[in-house]
């Protein structure tokens, strides 16, 4: 329990604060996850909207201090070295596919 006046307010605008936050967190959480299952279903355009998406929410998420610009930095790493392994397999099976 808050001892003042203010660290009352403090607890209040600290609640709405983090129930604000969890809904960005749960959002980048879910166009992370989205992108992750169409890279693994080897959908490249689909993919590449998804990926596009999920940046752009880690970026959002970040900017407002949500999550941690390095933790953003490194969720957008991996999904983009995910996404390009899948396109540079696609080339390849083309490439392969082609030639024969």
């Amino acid at each position: 329990m808050p001892n003042t006046k203010s660290a009352a307010r403090a607890a209040r605008r600290a609640e709405k604060k983090r129930i604000r936050n969890r809904m960005y967190r749960s959002a980048t959480r879910t166009f992370v996850k989205k992108a992750r299952k169409l890279i693994e279903a080897g959908d490249v355009e689909a993919a590449a909207r998804a990926v596009g998406d999920a940046i752009s929410m880690l970026d959002r998420a970040a900017v407002k201090g949500i999550i941690h610009k390095n933790a953003a930095a490194r969720g957008k790493s991996r999904l983009m070295k995910r996404f390009n392994a899948l396109v540079r397999a696609k080339l390849q099976a083309e490439q392969s596919g082609a030639s024969a």
